[in-house]
């Protein structure tokens, strides 16, 4: 079993903790000569009717505490004085104003963002603004006037003023800037990237369940979709100008927080391995009711209804602390390595939203800093930190499997090649018993036959000893002929005539009849089975294949050829020696030619010939006896037989179709 790498993300956590405290903790402390302005009149235009008259406020001036579900406009005037004029460059800090705002010192305007009588439009009331103030626009006596346009449930207003000089003032903008804007890019570009690899992992992850169907591991899906989710979430603190219009994009925030709180829930359910419980099943219905509560108070808000977002938070937060409470008891009783690393993330997130939720919606302040979109970097990290544990134990798995399974595949080849050779050799054993059983059966039909006959002969007592002797050299010929076959090379005719020649022509100039000898040194005939062409022989009768259906079945033949085997040699020399028996017995000839050529492309292929000069006959009127068997040989081994006759020449033609 793999041992846990807690080392390795108590680094990443100390490294993000050193981060988020450069991020937080002041550059420098500011000094006696800074000032912070809280006291102002505000004069307010609430529906398009302006007030009469200025009030006294204390800042900060939160729109929604005050004026709750309507949206107008508010005008301050901020008065402030110096025991002499500054000689140096002043800064002034404002961390939070807006929506839209405009300001003035001493009646010039400084800056201006936003439409301050359009409603609904860019919020700038995330970043903090700083101005510089150069020496001569301040006085002994100052009076600084902001206009602000605040839309209901935007979190409008205006949060006091700091105002000192540029060494002293600017550090403390710059930190806040960084803080609440850098840092906050930071967080989610970090959630965007675990997000999508952990997405990745979900969709090219996919295994096969016990029923054979296809299965993604929803952890990753969990943990894809809380971080894609808090991204969005966090996204809000530094887009003024959103993507969607008001209140459309207020909902977003609110509702992606909650698809973040249930699914980081679920992603706890499936590390501490309570997927199948019954309890389970409830808390996952409740979460869905969760989400829509959530939705509709985040619907709530953006219609002006503030007051129903912190209810649907609470009730958030109180399930998961629930869970959080549960989840790290399991996780300190008998959790694994992850269990206990996600409870630890769970503590320290749930502490901090407990204090954003105080400080946020009890104690309503204003130009504060939430704080969980930090401590969440470090739910980011274990969730990729235990992605990643867990892709790498299923690539290991996945190497298994197919080593596993490489293995399977070697032993099925070799118990396959041990098949092959035991089938091989059956074969060869049911060749050679082919072969024997053909021999025998040739012997019986020629040699037999012959001496059948002869034996006949004898007993009739009416046969002359000539006929019995003559029939006697056929029996040994048919012998002689039967035993040269089986050591023919396969596709070898020039050995077959060969033998023919040595065999018969000295019986038969014996008696009167002269070869003429006229071969040509023939190739090895390569042919290719019958049954290997299917398609050429699936045409209708009469029609030509396409040339190309032509073309590929015959380079297919050529490459299924082989040599002309055993078999088809024996019916070849069972056709020549009945043609010159016929010759010898019924024609009365002198003469006898035998050819044989090579045909040439695209023919390819071998032509023999046996042209005697007998008496000839009538081939279209003879039927049966040794005509039929030679047709009978013929068709067994494919090949044309051609015979015409006439008084004086008489001709036998074989021709023999190469692959």
């Amino acid at each position: 079993m793999a041992v846990f790498p807690y080392h390795l993300m108590v680094r990443a956590w100390l490294g993000c903790g050193w981060l988020l405290l450069g991020l937080w903790l002041p550059i420098n402390q500011a000094g006696a000569e800074v000032l912070t302005l809280t006291q102002a009149e505000v004069r307010l235009t609430l529906r398009g009717l302006p007030e009469s008259a200025s009030a006294p406020v204390n800042l900060p001036y939160q729109w929604d505490s005050h004026q709750r579900g309507v949206a107008g406009e508010a005008y301050f005037q901020i008065p402030f004085s110096f025991a002499a004029a500054p000689s140096e460059p002043y800064g002034l800090y404002i961390p939070r104003l807006g929506n839209a705002y405009a300001i003035w010192l001493n009646s010039v305007l400084l800056e201006q963002n936003g439409g301050l009588s359009l409603g609904n439009g860019a919020d700038f009331a995330k970043a903090p603004r700083y101005l510089a103030l150069t020496p001569h626009l301040l006085r002994q006596d100052n009076l600084v006037q902001i206009h602000i346009r605040a839309d209901a449930g935007r979190r409008g207003g205006l949060a006091p003023l700091v105002l000192g000089p540029h060494e002293e003032v600017y550090p403390r903008y710059l930190q806040d800037h960084r803080s609440r804007i850098t840092g906050s890019f930071l967080v989610a570009v970090f959630g965007l990237l675990v997000g999508l690899v952990a997405l990745a992992i979900w969709v090219t992850q996919v295994r096969a369940s016990d029923h054979g169907r296809r299965q993604r591991d929803p952890l990753y899906l969990y943990a894809a979709v809380a971080e894609l989710c808090w991204t969005i979430s966090v996204s809000d603190a530094f887009i003024e100008t959103p993507p969607l219009p008001w209140p459309w994009w207020g909902i977003l925030p609110v509702f992606t927080h909650s698809l973040w709180t249930c699914s980081m829930t679920l992603f706890g359910i499936e590390i501490a391995g309570l997927s199948l419980s019954k309890s389970v099943m409830w808390l996952r219905r409740w979460l869905l009711i969760l989400v829509l509560l959530v939705l509709a108070a985040a619907i709530g808000r953006a219609l002006a209804r503030p007051d129903a977002v912190p209810w649907a938070y609470g009730l958030a937060g109180l399930t998961a602390l629930a869970f959080a409470t549960v989840f790290v008891w399991r996780a300190v009783r008998s959790g694994s390595g992850q269990h206990r690393l996600v409870a630890a993330s769970v503590v320290v997130n749930t502490v901090v939203g407990l204090r954003d939720f105080y400080v946020f919606q009890v104690l309503q302040a204003y130009g504060e800093n939430t704080y969980l979109r930090y401590s969440s970097v470090l739910f980011g990290l274990t969730l990729a930190f235990i992605v990643a544990l867990r892709f790498r134990a299923a690539s290991r798995q996945v190497v298994e499997l197919n080593a596993s399974l490489a293995r399977r595949v070697a032993l099925k080849e070799a118990e396959l090649a041990r098949n092959y050779q035991g089938l091989a050799q059956g074969v060869q054993e049911q060749a050679r018993s082919g072969e024997r059983s053909r021999i025998l059966r040739d012997m019986h039909d020629g040699v037999g036959s012959h001496i059948s006959t002869a034996i006949r002969q004898l007993q009739s007592g009416r046969a002359s000893g000539d006929e019995v002797l003559q029939t006697l050299r056929d029996s040994l010929d048919q012998l002689k002929l039967s035993i040269d076959a089986m050591h023919l090379s396969p596709g070898d005719i020039t050995s077959l005539l060969a033998n023919l020649r040595h065999r018969l022509e000295p019986r038969h100039a014996l008696q009167g009849l002269q070869w003429v000898w006229a071969v040509d040194d023939l190739p090895l005939l390569l042919r290719s089975d019958a049954e290997r062409e299917p398609v050429l022989r699936s045409q209708p009768a009469g029609t030509p294949p396409p040339p190309d259906l032509r073309a590929s079945a015959m380079a297919a033949r050529r490459r299924l050829a082989r040599p002309m085997d055993s078999f088809a040699l024996y019916q070849l020399q069972r056709m020549l020696v009945e043609a010159l028996n016929n010759v010898l017995m019924h024609s009365g000839a002198s003469r006898l030619q035998v050819m044989a050529q090579a045909l040439q492309a695209p023919e390819r292929g071998v032509r023999l010939q046996l042209v005697d000069n007998g008496r000839g006959f009538d081939a279209a009127s003879v039927r049966g006896g040794g005509l039929a068997r030679l047709a009978q040989c013929a068709h067994a081994i494919q090949a044309q037989f051609n015979i015409s006759s006439r008084p004086g020449q008489t001709l036998v033609e074989i021709v023999l179709r190469a692959a």
